[in-house]
């Protein structure tokens, strides 16, 4: 017996829907095990439906986390850049204005 079971059972939504297609598409001298056996065949091309839909949204989902994720990681980046930015740019009028006191004490000392 294995880990995991091969085939689950359908939903009986699944067989009822199945089973009302195969009535549509029946024909005159089709007898019910033929019918039957058209709808087990609707059920499994159901099921193999559902499994594709489901990978897709599982591929869009582990999609869409990579690119939040990855916009989360640029969005840390910048603002790291912007506050290294903001400590370059407050130094820059305190270091200007102290060279230019300096400059212009020097100016006065020279006599100028």
């Amino acid at each position: 017996m294995s880990k995991y079971r091969q085939s689950q059972q359908a939903s009986t939504e699944t067989m009822d829907a199945a089973m009302t297609i195969a009535k549509g598409i029946q024909k005159p001298n089709q007898t019910k095990e033929q019918t039957k056996i058209i709808a087990q065949g609707i059920q499994k091309g159901i099921a193999e439906y559902k499994k594709q839909q489901k990978g897709k949204a599982r591929e869009l989902d582990k999609l869409k986390k990579k690119i939040i994720h990855q916009q989360h990681n640029s969005t840390a980046i910048e603002i790291s850049t912007d506050e290294e930015t903001k400590c370059k740019v407050q130094w820059l009028p305190w270091t200007l204005l102290v060279f230019s006191w300096l400059i212009m004490s020097i100016f006065v000392m020279s006599g100028g």
